[in-house]
This record gives structure tokens, C-alpha cells and sequence, in this order.
């Protein structure tokens, strides 16, 4: 009998448990901090804080450490409210497929974590402002909390349509937070550019409304397609669409900006206006989706076109 088949093979060799656990940590761990950071949205904090950056040299020369300090409380103060909204809007959330894979409604969040998770960022925020900036910055961004968690989303968002006009003030906020930080008062050229954003919000979401009109029906949420139709909403958004543009051009006719910012807006406003009629004639889909986009770089354009304008004039 030879060797080669009295010779048992030896049994391979197993990865023990504890080992396939630990090669695993870090993976959990890289997918648990990017839940986490998903509930702060950070892809709307950018836009937020642009309007808070470019308001601040609107206002003034102000120190890099002071813009780095002002953007970190806007971003703890907005991210916390952005968790609390996931935290509170879990069940629609579930139950829409845009948002069905987020953090909580998916189950790799609870929503008690969520929950502290938000209300700990505001409280950090609100510390950091207060005593990294100035008090009156701090309670600006916190009132902005407090407007997006109680005003929208747990008052208006399911009970009108309106709900998006209306808590729209909230997302309006940063211009007057980055007012504060930069003169530690709030100006009339602030509350103008808080009037941009709030009137600039309503056609930039009710574009998007469009696009998810079939997940807002199914879960009940009356936003403006459902309750009063997309011809309505088309309608809608060419209106504010110009009213937007009338309200871009006070800042000029104030004495705030020049003619570098006239230009500018004068561009965006026609594009705009071009964009919402386009969509109000072709009623699809494309043209919707054009207009969402075009707003999101048109508020980028607009407040950097103001920050140049200002600087320009130092």
C-alpha cells in the first residue's frame, strides 16, 4: 500500500470567529459614520453654507478663522436639524423610494440615536456660536433649528400646502447668521438676502415636488403637485419665478451692490424665468428636472456674484 493513500489530508485550516469579527470592525464602523454624517445632509449644508460665507464678505473682511468658526456652528446647528427631520419623518420616509435607503427608516439607525445625535449637534452649536462668534449669531441659527424641526416638519409638512412657502424661513436663515457673525448686528441688505432665499425656495422644491409627486401621494404628504395638480404647480413656480427676480433687484436699488452684482443677477433672473416658463409650456418631466438643477447653481451664482460685488468695493 503506498504512502499517498495511507496519508490522510490534513483538514484546512479555519479563520477563527473573533478574527472574521475584527477584520470586519472597520467596516461597520466606516458604514455607522457615513449614517451618521448622511443625517446631517451634508449635500444641502453645502448651499447653506455658501449663502452664510458669501454673507459674511457681503458684510464686511471678515477672518478666515472667524469664517471657518460660523460655518462649523451653521453646520451643527442645520445637520441637527436635518437628524431630528429624519427622526420624525421615518414612517413617510419608509415608505418613499427616495428616502426608503436613509439610515433610520432602514434600520441602521434607531431613531432614539438619531434623535440624541441631532439634539447634541444643536446643543454644540449653540455653545460654539455663542461663545466662538457672538450671541446673537448663535440664537439666529438656533431659531433656524428650531424652524425646520417644529415649524416644518412637525407642524406644516403634513397639514398644507403651503408647507414649504411658509417653513421655507427656516432654510432662509444663513445669510442672517452670517450677517451677525461678521457685525454682530442684523442689517436691511441681511434681511433682503433672507427674503432672496425664502422666495427662491418654494419654485426650487415644488421643481422637485414634480419629479416625486407619486411618493409624496402615496404617503399623504399634501405638497403642491398633489393638492392643487402640476398645471397649478407649474403655474406657481413661473409666479414666484418673477417675483424672485423683482426681489433679487433691491439690493441694487438699496446702494448695497454694484454693477457686477447687477449683471450677474440680471443673467440668472432671465435664466430662471426662462426655465420656469419652459416648464410651465412643456409640462415634462426633463424640463422640471432642468429647473431643479439650474436653481440649485443659480443661489450659488447669485451670492457669490454678491460677495465679489462687495469685496470689489472694500
Amino acid at each position: 500500500m503506498s504512502l499517498a493513500r495511507t496519508t490522510q489530508a490534513a483538514p484546512a485550516l479555519e479563520t477563527p470567529a473573533f478574527e472574521l469579527a475584527a477584520e470586519g470592525r472597520p467596516a461597520r464602523l466606516a458604514q455607522l459614520l457615513g449614517d451618521y454624517i448622511e443625517l446631517t445632509k451634508p449635500k444641502v449644508q453645502s448651499l447653506l453654507l455658501l449663502t452664510t460665507v458669501s454673507t459674511m464678505y457681503v458684510a464686511g473682511d471678515p477672518s478666515p478663522l472667524l469664517v471657518l468658526l460660523t460655518c462649523l456652528g451653521g453646520y451643527l446647528s442645520a445637520g441637527g436639524a436635518a437628524a431630528v427631520n429624519h427622526v420624525l419623518d421615518r414612517d413617510i420616509d419608509a415608505r418613499m423610494k427616495r428616502t426608503a435607503a436613509r439610515p433610520i427608516p432602514a434600520g441602521r439607525v434607531s431613531p432614539r440615536a438619531g434623535l440624541t445625535f441631532g439634539l447634541i449637534l444643536a446643543c454644540m452649536s449653540l455653545l460654539e456660536l455663542s461663545l466662538a462668534v457672538n450671541p446673537l449669531a448663535a440664537a439666529l441659527s438656533f431659531a433656524g433649528f428650531l424652524g425646520y424641526v417644529v415649524l416644518y416638519t412637525a407642524v406644516l409638512k403634513r397639514r398644507t400646502a403651503q408647507n414649504i412657502v411658509i417653513g421655507g424661513a427656516a432654510g432662509a436663515v444663513p445669510p442672517l447668521v452670517g450677517w451677525a457673525a461678521a457685525r454682530g448686528s442684523v442689517g436691511g441688505t441681511a434681511v433682503i438676502l433672507f427674503f432672496i432665499v425664502f422666495f427662491w425656495t418654494p419654485p426650487h422644491f415644488w421643481a422637485l415636488s414634480l419629479l416625486m409627486k407619486s411618493d409624496y401621494e402615496r404617503v399623504g404628504v399634501p405638497m403642491l403637485p398633489v393638492v392643487r395638480g402640476e398645471a397649478e404647480t407649474r403655474r406657481q413656480i413661473l409666479l414666484y419665478s418673477v417675483l424672485l427676480y423683482a426681489v433679487t433687484q433691491l439690493p441694487f436699488c438699496a446702494g448695497g451692490f454694484g454693477a457686477v452684482y447687477l449683471g450677474c443677477s440680471l443673467v440668472l433672473g432671465v435664466g430662471f424665468i426662462a426655465a420656469a416658463a419652459r416648464l410651465y409650456r412643456r409640462a415634462d418631466r426633463a424640463s422640471a428636472l432642468r429647473l431643479y438643477l439650474f436653481s440649485l447653481l443659480y443661489l450659488a451664482l447669485l451670492f457669490a456674484a454678491m460677495a465679489a460685488d462687495a469685496q470689489l468695493h472694500l
